[in-house]
């Protein structure tokens, strides 16, 4: 259970943060960029929703869940996995969450005409807000995959792929709420020669 009643600490004034072992690292860490970053995306999401709250309450009940799972990413991310045995089962992204996000992504792209080019990020407030959290969900994948790559750190499968369907997500709620893609606006290769 977390209990958070002091909110400062002092404890990050030397510049660096605990991980959810207690191992101290410096915020620049690239886990701990991966991890915020994860957070990032998720408060870009929150703030999408306050366009989808009302005209797309299906679209938006899809991405409350989706703030919950990344708050699990965030925990996976912040629980290294050592191969050492813990004293807790940590929290994991799990092949249910990825399969979730794909069955949400089926149902929304059901509804969209296919694309011949590509979509330009706007058209409603709704579609720019979630096209911003798409843009940062793929940096969160960057780092993960980037700190997957390091020697001695270990990202979960599972993990990388929830990232990448979040975005792919983003991308068709991004179209949905432009009346099903109606109001996409398209780009237009060469346009302003």
């Amino acid at each position: 259970m977390v209990v958070l009643n002091r909110i400062y600490t002092r404890t990050g004034d030397d510049g660096t943060t605990a991980l959810s072992s207690g191992e101290r690292r410096p915020k620049y860490d690239l886990r701990v960029s991966a991890y915020g970053t994860v957070d990032e995306a998720n408060a870009c999401i929150g703030m999408a929703r306050l366009h989808t709250a009302a005209a797309h309450s299906d679209i938006d009940a899809m991405l409350l869940r989706i703030q919950n799972d990344m708050f699990d990413l965030g925990a996976d991310l912040a629980t290294p996995d050592t191969g050492e045995e813990l004293s807790y089962e940590p929290l994991r992204i799990v092949a249910s969450q990825v399969a979730r996000v794909e069955a949400d992504i089926d149902l929304l792209n059901k509804r969209l005409t296919p694309l011949r080019t590509f979509v330009l990020p706007g058209g409603s407030p709704a579609a720019a807000a979630l096209h911003l959290a798409r843009t940062v969900a793929r940096r969160a994948e960057r780092l993960m995959v980037e700190l997957s790559r390091v020697e001695g750190e270990i990202v979960g499968a599972d993990a990388i792929r929830y990232v990448n369907r979040v975005s792919d997500f983003l991308f068709v709620a991004a179209r949905a709420v432009n009346d099903d893609g109606q109001a996409d606006v398209l780009w237009v290769p060469g346009k302003n020669r």
